[in-house]
């Protein structure tokens, strides 16, 4: 992870200004509200997970997260992109990866508006750093075609294995689809006929 992290953390410097920092955790009550509304999910009570989630608002980043999830999903209240996209905007502003990697995912899709590469990538090179499989796979795909982001076959190649190793499937077989990586002193480019070799007398 190191290596993808040196490979990605230019595009990050502009990217991380003006995000804000974790909000404070407030202590017991919130893990046991937390917890209420994860024993709802798992039975299947998704409104009242959702209501439990909901009233944790401002004070607890994965409870945010997964408010947004559901609203993204329209699990247990009306599915609304837009509400989604912006609690969990919050939630990643706030340092949680895995709500950098749901909100890059949307930006990436356009769930709540036009598709937008360059932002998704932002967000997804921050989940990626923090070893989030299909935010690696994602942002090799952005770099692999140069969308959002410069075209860099060896970033893309970094992150695809990196989320190969991480147990994305797909990621295996864009690895194998990439140009073979070339020593150093060997050119890409074909030199002009002029320079070729002699094949015959």
């Amino acid at each position: 992870m190191r290596k993808i992290a040196a490979l990605i953390a230019l595009s990050l410097a502009a990217f991380l200004a003006g995000c804000a920092d974790d909000p404070a955790l407030l202590g017991p009550a919130i893990k046991a509200t937390f917890d209420e509304g994860l024993k709802a999910y798992d039975s299947g009570d998704y409104a009242t997970a959702y209501q439990k989630w909901k009233s944790l608002d401002g004070a607890d980043l994965a409870a945010m997260r997964n408010v947004g999830v559901m609203l993204r999903t329209g699990k247990g209240v009306e599915k609304d992109p837009a509400a989604a996209e912006a609690i969990l905007g919050r939630a990643a502003e706030g340092g949680l990866f895995t709500a950098q990697a749901d909100l890059g995912d949307m930006l990436l899709k356009g769930e709540a508006g036009p598709p937008d590469p360059k932002k998704a990538a932002g967000w997804l090179a921050l989940a990626a750093q923090a070893g989030h499989p299909k935010a690696e796979f994602e942002l090799g795909q952005l770099y692999e075609a140069g969308n959002g982001v410069p075209k860099n076959i060896e970033t893309a190649r970094a992150l695809y294995k990196a989320a190969a190793e991480d147990g994305v499937a797909d990621a295996s077989a864009r690895l194998a689809a990439l140009p073979q990586e070339l020593p150093p002193w060997v050119s890409a480019e074909p030199k002009p006929v002029s320079e070729q070799p002699a094949t015959g007398h």
